[in-house]
């Protein structure tokens, strides 16, 4: 008879040990002492048994309905499936093509013989259940080495090298000081650089730098997204982040769906960059989504994004509309206009669609009229940080020299009843008393002192501020009537921090970027570090009729 032979290991580690050798050669042993031609070996090297689709089962397979043999030899029923529901499945496609099949570890099976296949079951039943319990001592052993703070995952993040498990200590990572300076300059050039994910990887390319894999000689955008999101480069590589569930998609087993934060296990790494880059590296990512210009057109609304509902406070959606003329109108309108999104019919937002045009034209013009006028925007800063006034440097400084010179008179005070005391003049209980009352005003002194110290401080701060702001509104109004759609789109997302409309009513938030740059020169950067002195400003109603939509024009 022509036979075949099948052999399967599970791990890689199996097959480095060669362990699948010893199979190959025992069932080759069994062919010759039976007599039987071998026409074919098929094996699986480093494939799981509880999947179906490995290649030398299905060569295994194909062989069979093309005729090739007419018995296989395997070790044992586990090592044509762990599952008892795929064994059933390959046998019986194997005794459908008249192939028989023979274990070296177990009985043959044979129609005939009802307490052979009852023991060929219970051995794929076995196996199956051998298979749950290696599993889950596996995982457990994992998430126990995890919260050990040992890094499981044998590939490492993109500048670091993963650290073998010694006697010593567990598996680490360490940093890869040739990778971990790419890492910094991609961080640098994200925040403070504000180039983009392909302005990075097309400078990468033109250095030649190696990437990630060492296959390609090509950057990704999706790598550079990936590792700007990577928090291992914070000091906190995390292990259990998803799990595997059955997948309800034909062909496929399972599938990887993520876990909550909180199930997350966090394992201690060698930082690379500090919290407060990566921070900003995220803050820019999510304005670069907030900014995109995918499917906006150019020259149309200018507060893209800005624009909030002032009766629901959720934002405002696009939407462009043709008149009966053929006339296309731009809108802002509430997002709850859709009841479905408003979570009812009830809830659904009353207020009518913004005239886009109108309203871009009356924030711009707002906008423009407050940055030449400085006083306004001091105003604003102090209504937002105090709201008492406040108090001369002069005057802060004569109230300080008066409490210095109260001080200085009280040291005095204690040198002279230090001396009468010495002299006889007053006795011991006097000058105890004498001396708390001294220590009590002196107490007293230095907390004014302390007070007012800080107040003058804060004056001085206050007073820099103002002369930036100052500078700010000067530089910024130069060059304001200059500029086209882009530059003034970038200059209002530069300052403005949210425009809410309710009803006739239109309030401006602002917020004034005081870094040294000139805001109209370099209108496409965005800004690095912002102030967070907002001013919140009740703006002037606009007196445009055309300000919101209407079936009808207002008049």
């Amino acid at each position: 008879m022509r036979a075949a032979i099948y052999a399967r290991v599970s791990t890689e580690a199996q097959e480095a040990r060669g362990t699948i050798g010893s199979q190959v050669a025992s069932l080759r042993d069994r062919v010759a002492a039976e007599g039987h031609q071998l026409v074919a070996e098929h094996c699986d090297d480093g494939h799981s048994g509880a999947r179906l689709d490995r290649p030398g089962l299905d060569a295994l397979r194909d062989g069979a309905e093309a005729g090739v043999f007419d018995v296989v030899r395997c070790l044992s029923p586990d090592r044509l499936a762990r599952v008892y529901a795929y064994q059933v499945i390959v046998l019986d496609e194997l005794a459908r093509h008249g192939v028989a099949v023979r274990f070296a570890d177990a009985p043959a099976i044979d129609d005939d013989d009802p307490q052979a296949r009852l023991l060929t079951q219970v051995q794929g039943v076995i196996a199956e259940y051998e298979r749950a319990k290696i599993a889950e001592r596996y995982r457990r052993g994992k998430l126990w080495r995890s919260r050990a703070g040992e890094v499981l995952a044998w590939r490492a993040p993109y500048g670091y090298r993963r650290i073998a498990r010694t006697a010593a200590s567990p598996a680490h990572l360490e940093i890869y000081e040739p990778e971990a300076a790419v890492v910094r300059r991609v961080f640098a050039d994200y925040v403070a650089g504000g180039h983009s994910t392909r302005e990075i990887t097309r400078r990468l390319n033109a250095d030649g730098v190696t990437t990630p894999t060492g296959k390609r000689a090509v950057w990704g955008t999706s790598t550079i997204g990936r590792l700007l999101r990577n928090e291992a480069y914070v000091g906190r590589a995390y292990w259990n982040k998803t799990e595997s569930v059955p997948d309800p998609r034909p062909g496929r087993a399972n599938r990887q769906i993520p876990r909550p934060r909180a199930e997350w296990i966090e394992i201690p790494t060698p930082r690379i960059i500090d919290d407060d880059l990566f921070e900003a590296a995220g803050r820019v990512s999510r304005d670069n989504s907030k900014w995109s210009p995918r499917n906006a057109q150019p020259g149309a609304w200018l507060l893209r994004s800005l624009v909030r509902c002032g009766t629901c406070g959720v934002g405002v959606s696009c939407h462009k509309m043709r008149g009966r003329d053929g006339t296309i109108h731009r809108y802002y309108y509430c997002r709850n206009h859709d009841p479905l999104r408003a979570g009812g019919q009830d809830r659904r937002c009353r207020e009518r669609n913004i005239r886009s045009d109108e309203l871009d034209t009356f924030v711009f013009d707002q906008v423009r009229d407050a940055m030449r006028r400085p006083a306004v925007l001091l105003a604003g800063d102090q209504a937002v940080t105090t709201n008492s006034p406040t108090t001369d440097d002069e005057l802060l400084a004569a109230q300080l020299a008066r409490i210095d010179r109260k001080r200085q008179a009280a040291e005095a005070e204690r040198h002279r009843l230090a001396d009468l005391y010495q002299a006889g003049l007053i006795e011991l209980i006097e000058l105890q008393r004498r001396a708390r009352e001294l220590d009590d005003r002196r107490t007293a002194l230095d907390t004014q002192r302390h007070a007012l110290a800080s107040q003058r401080a804060d004056l001085a701060t206050s007073n820099r501020l103002h002369r930036r702001i100052g500078a700010f509104a000067a530089t910024a109004s130069s060059a304001l009537d200059g500029l086209d759609f882009e530059q003034r789109q970038k200059l209002i997302r530069l300052i403005v921090e949210e425009v809410r409309v309710t009803g006739w009513n239109v309030e401006i938030r602002l917020r004034i970027p005081l870094d040294q740059h000139d805001p109209a020169n370099h209108a496409g950067s965005r800004p690095r570090r912002r102030t967070p002195r907002n001013r919140t400003t009740k703006e002037p109603v606009s007196s445009n009729d055309r300000l919101r939509g209407s079936v009808r024009s207002l008049v």
